[in-house]
C-alpha cells in the first residue's frame, strides 16, 4: 500500500524567499499538500480493497459451478441431497471459519503452527486485515469443503456431511493455510526469516492448500465408506454410473472457469503495486494480467489433450471427460500461476491431462468410487501443480512477487537448483500426512458410529425420495411420466436414474 508523501514547512520556507507572511503561506501549502497526498492513500487502499472484494464474488461464485457441476455428476435420485449439502456447504463453514477458522489460519502475532488472534473477528478490522480479507478467505475455506463433498456424493448420511463441513472448515484447512499463506508461518515464502529451504513454499493460490487439502479429505472418505452399490460387478469390473445431465456438467465448469479468474487473479489481494519506477506501464496489474492467461491456458491445454486422449483410448468425443480435463488443468495451475511464463502453463495442461487419465485408471483398478473424480482431479492434478511450480517457476517473477527476499530458490528447470523442489517435495508429504490423520480418523469414527453411510435400501431408492421430500424434477402424469416413487415401492426406475 502507497504512504503518504509528507511536506515539512520549515523545508518549504527557505525557497518562498524573506516574504513577511512565507512562513504562514509555508505552512497552508503543506496543509493542502497533505491533504491532497492524504486522498490519494485512501483512494489506494479503495482500490486496493474493492479489487480484493470483487475477486471475493469471484470466488465465492464458484459455489453456482461446483452445484451445478456436482448435480450433473450424480444420478437424477440424488440430485436434490447434492444440491443441499452444496448450500450447506457454504453456510455451515461459513459460521465455523468465523468463529474459529480466520484466526486459526491468520490471527497475528502467532507461532509457525498455528494462529492465535481473531477468534470471532475479535479486535477487526485491523492495520494488517479488513473485512474484505476475511471474506476472500472464507471463501477459499468453502471451496475446500465442497471438493470433498463430490467425492462421497450419493452414499453419504446428511449428518455427516454437516460434522465433516464444519470441521474441514473450522480446524484442518485454517491450519494448513497457516503454515503456507501466513506471514508466520513456518513454509510461507513470505517470513521475514528462517525460509524453508532458503526459499518457502510457493503454493500461490493453493494448488495444495486448498485442492490436495480437499481432495485427500474426499479421498478417505469414499475409501472408508467403499463405492456405491452397482459401480462394480461381482467379478470386480468397472460398471459406469453416468451423471444424469451432462449439460448441468457443461454450464457448472463455465462457472467454474468464470470464477478461477478471481481466485487465482485475486490472489495477490491488491493491484496498486508498482514493480519498477513509478509512473512505468509495468507493474503488479501486468503480473495480474499474466496469472488470468497462464490459467486459462493451462485449463485449455489440459481440456484439448484429455480430447483427443481419451479419443485414443475409449474411441469417443466425451464432454464430461473434457470438462473434467480442464478443471485439472485449472488446479494445476493454481500453484504457479502468478510465476510461470505462458508458455509452461501448456506444457502444465499437457501433462495434468495424462496425470488425470492415469490416476481414473489407476481408481478403476484399485475398485475406488469417486462420483466426480475429485480426489483424482484435486489431490491428483493438484501435486502435480506444486511439483511443476518448483520445476518452471521463473526468477523476474518469483522475485517481483516476494521482494522481501531478493535472490531466493526458483525453478529448478529455469536454472535455480533443487531447493524450491525440495520445499514443495515436503509440503506434499505434509498434507497427505496431516489431512489423512485429521480427516481420516473422523471419517473412521463416523463410520464406526454409524454415521457416514446411508443404508442399502435408502441407497437403492435414492436420498431425494427419501430424505428430501421427493425428486428434484416435476413430472406430470398426464405426459406418461412415471409418479414418485415411495420408499419400498417397485414404481420408478430408481436403481436407473
Amino acid at each position: 500500500m502507497a504512504a503518504a508523501i509528507s511536506c515539512s514547512p520549515t523545508d518549504l520556507r527557505p525557497l518562498l524567499g524573506a516574504a513577511a507572511n512565507a512562513s504562514a503561506a509555508a505552512e497552508y501549502i503543506c496543509s493542502r499538500f497533505d491533504a491532497v497526498s492524504n486522498k490519494f492513500v485512501d483512494t489506494a487502499y479503495a482500490v486496493d480493497n474493492t479489487y480484493l472484494l470483487f475477486s471475493a464474488y469471484l470466488v465465492f461464485a464458484m459455489q453456482f459451478g461446483f452445484a451445478m457441476l456436482c448435480a450433473g455428476s450424480v444420478r437424477a435420485k440424488n440430485t436434490m441431497n447434492i444440491m443441499l449439502t452444496n448450500v450447506l456447504d457454504a453456510a455451515t463453514s461459513s459460521i465455523f471459519y468465523y468463529l474459529f477458522g480466520f484466526a486459526l489460519a491468520f490471527g497475528k502475532p502467532s507461532n509457525g503452527f498455528i494462529g492465535q488472534h481473531f477468534f470471532g473477528l475479535n479486535k477487526f478490522p485491523s492495520q494488517s486485515f479488513d473485512y474484505g480479507y476475511f471474506l476472500y478467505q472464507w471463501s477459499f475455506a468453502i471451496a475446500a469443503a465442497g471438493i470433498t463433498s463430490g467425492s462421497i456424493a450419493e452414499r453419504t448420511q446428511f449428518v455427516a456431511y454437516l460434522i465433516y463441513s464444519s470441521f474441514l472448515t473450522g480446524f484442518v484447512y485454517p491450519i494448513v493455510s497457516h503454515w503456507f499463506w501466513s506471514a508466520d508461518g513456518w513454509a510461507s515464502p513470505t517470513r521475514a526469516d528462517n525460509l524453508l529451504f532458503g526459499s518457502g513454499v510457493i503454493d500461490f493460490a493453493g494448488s495444495g492448500v486448498v485442492h490436495l487439502v480437499g481432495g485427500i479429505a474426499g479421498l478417505w472418505g469414499a475409501l472408508i465408506e467403499g463405492p456405491r452399490i452397482g459401480r462394480f460387478d461381482q467379478e470386480g469390473r468397472s460398471v459406469a454410473m453416468r451423471g444424469h445431465n451432462d449439460t448441468l456438467v457443461v454450464l457448472g465448469t463455465f462457472l467454474l472457469w468464470f470464477g478461477w479468474y478471481g481466485f487465482n487473479a485475486g490472489s495477490f489481494l491488491n493491484i496498486l503495486k508498482a514493480y519498477r519506477t513509478s509512473g512505468s506501464y509495468y507493474g503488479q496489474w501486468s503480473a495480474i494480467g499474466r496469472t488470468a492467461v497462464t490459467t486459462t491456458l493451462a485449463g485449455c491445454s489440459a481440456a484439448l489433450t484429455t480430447l483427443f486422449g481419451k479419443r485414443l483410448l475409449s474411441s469417443h468425443w466425451n464432454v464430461t471427460d473434457v470438462c473434467k480435463g480442464l478443471l485439472g488443468g485449472f488446479a494445476a495451475i493454481t500453484s504457479g500461476c502468478s510465476v510461470v511464463d505462458p508458455w509452461a502453463a501448456i506444457i502444465c495442461g499437457f501433462v495434468v491431462a495424462w496425470v488425470l487419465i492415469g490416476y481414473n485408471k489407476l481408481a478403476e483398478k484399485l475398485k475406488y468410487d469417486d462420483p466426480l473424480k475429485a480426489a483424482q482431479l484435486h489431490g491428483g492434478c493438484g501435486s502435480w501443480g506444486i511439483i511443476f511450480t518448483a520445476l518452471f517457476a521463473k526468477k523476474a517473477y518469483v522475485n517481483e512477487i516476494y521482494a522481501g527476499q531478493p535472490n531466493r530458490p526458483y525453478g529448478l528447470l529455469m536454472g535455480g537448483g533443487g531447493k524450491l523442489l525440495a520445499a514443495h517435495l515436503v509440503q506434499i508429504v505434509v498434507f497427505i500426512g496431516f489431512v489423512s490423520v485429521t480427516m481420516g480418523t473422523l471419517f473412521f469414527l463416523l463410520h464406526k458410529l454409524k454415521l457416514l453411510r446411508i443404508s442399502t435400501e435408502v441407497e437403492m431408492a435414492g436420498m431425494d425420495v427419501t430424505s428430501h421430500g421427493g425428486l428434484a424434477y416435476v413430472y406430470n402424469d398426464e405426459f406418461g411420466y412415471p409418479a414418485t416413487p415411495k420408499l419400498g415401492s417397485n414404481t420408478g426406475t430408481t436403481q436407473s436414474v
